[in-house]
């Protein structure tokens, strides 16, 4: 199995803008139903604290909604059903099912959770991942970039990440987002 890191970000880098917003990455369908499948793959996702709380949307949403589209029902039960670390300093606790909390990021137990795992393990958060990076973890990357350019914010990757990849697959979605899947070469 294989640890990924996937984020969505501006054509400059960023996943989210100075102030923190990120509605500019919000999917449409396509694009929604497509990242979808790539959270298929994942029996185990490790975020950091920042963005689990930004993720708790997918574990409260009213999966009867009206307003709802399959794309998103889908993923909120593809989110519930996965295992979640959250690694957080400052949490005292997580709130939702199948979700643990970690105080600190432990190369190896992230490098044993994903040979035992069944499935293929997501890391989303560029400072996590950063920490995954160096420590010689992560094997795939997901990017989707979105057609727009804000000048500053998050970084999708952390400074000091070093990593040579390979494109293995691209592809391109009716909003002008382009999506595209790395190996790490070692």
């Amino acid at each position: 199995m294989s640890l990924i890191y996937s984020a969505t970000g501006s054509l400059d880098g960023f996943v989210a803008d100075p102030e923190g917003d990120f509605q500019f990455a919000a999917p449409d369908a396509e694009l929604h139903l497509f990242v979808n499948q790539v959270f298929a793959r994942a029996g185990t996702i490790l975020t950091g604290r920042r963005t689990y709380e930004l993720m708790d949307y997918w574990d409260t949403m009213d999966l009867q909604d009206p307003e709802a589209d399959d794309a998103e029902i889908e993923f909120a039960e593809q989110w519930r059903a996965a295992e979640k670390v959250v690694y957080s300093r400052t949490l005292t606790s997580v709130s939702h099912p199948r979700t643990r909390l970690e105080r600190t990021f432990d190369a190896d137990a992230v490098r044993a959770l994903v040979a035992d795992s069944t499935s293929d393990v997501l890391i989303g958060g560029a400072e996590l991942a950063g920490e995954a990076f160096s420590a010689g973890l992560v094997e795939e990357v997901w990017t989707f970039l979105v057609p727009v350019v804000i000048g500053g914010g998050t970084p999708m990757f952390a400074d000091g990440v070093h990593a040579s990849l390979e494109l293995v697959e691209q592809r391109r979605f009716g909003s002008g987002t382009v999506g595209m899947h790395y190996q790490v070469t070692r």
